[in-house]
């Protein structure tokens, strides 16, 4: 009997090692990647046809395949250079494969193809948008997963900040992504509660390098406070300041949204 108690605190150790090896490498959650759509419009005939296909044939199509939340998102109406003129789709991945499955679903989804024929089928002369990009993105390492937020206002007075910070090259771009990460800034905005849906890098669009971040408000005085209190922190006045960082954003475009009535948030 001795023998077989010796033998059970044996296996005991090392299952205790085992744990604490796997839990401690690569059995941590990976990063998440997303997808952003960005449909270019020329009207209003053109932004109706959008709606309609992403509310009744395409997320109705993503949740089907298991996406449980995608985003729309349009710019807000005192952006006179862009409102009207597009329309953001966000998704989020598990992997690049991720990706490549869904297409390959949607392809075979015969409801897919039926409740988005006026829009996938659309002739030639009748398109119903200009041009359509995608980007890719990989999740930050200190924020590898997303955050849906959740507020009480209405869709049309939240605000969702859609930040790209482009790099003038690879090196200086990856002192920027180190700024987020080890530098601190993501946790700055998150002791400020910024309640940002994601931060990620770019692995394939049309502005690298590049990295990309959306942080989410109530209304546009939340957005206004925070970035009041982000400006004025003692934080980042000193992360700001540090010569590493210096010069490493050559262009930074912000586009403030709001979600769409039929947006999963």
């Amino acid at each position: 009997m001795k023998q077989v108690h010796k033998i059970t605190i044996l296996q005991l150790i090392l299952l205790a090692f085992f744990v604490a090896v796997f839990s401690n490498s690569g059995m941590a959650k990976s990063s998440d990647y997303y997808q952003i759509q960005v449909f270019r419009l020329t009207g209003k005939a053109q932004e109706e046809k959008v709606d309609n296909f992403l509310k009744n044939a395409y997320l109705p199509a993503l949740h089907r395949v298991g996406i449980k939340k995608a985003g729309v998102f349009k710019p807000i109406e005192s952006d006179t250079a862009r409102a009207g003129k597009y329309v953001f789709v966000w998704i989020p991945l598990t992997s690049p494969d991720h990706f490549v499955k869904i297409l390959d679903a949607l392809e075979k989804d015969a409801v897919y193809q039926k409740d988005g024929i006026d829009f996938l089928g659309a002739p030639f002369d009748q398109v119903p948008f200009a041009r359509k990009e995608s980007i890719l993105l990989k999740a930050f390492t200190e924020h590898p997963a997303y955050a849906i937020p959740s507020f009480p206002t209405l869709p049309s007075q939240r605000i969702y900040e859609l930040r790209s910070y482009e790099g003038p090259t690879e090196n200086l771009y990856r002192k920027k992504v180190e700024m987020f990460n080890k530098g601190g800034e993501v946790a700055l905005f998150k002791s400020l509660d910024f309640n940002a849906l994601f931060y990620a890098e770019v692995i394939s669009g049309s502005t690298m390098p590049n990295l990309m971040y959306m942080t989410t408000f109530a209304d546009m005085a939340a957005h206004d406070a925070h970035w009041n209190a982000f400006k004025n922190s003692p934080e980042w006045k000193k992360l700001s300041a540090l010569p590493e960082y210096k010069n490493t954003v050559s262009k930074n475009v912000t586009i403030l949204l709001h979600p769409t009535d039929y947006s999963d948030f």
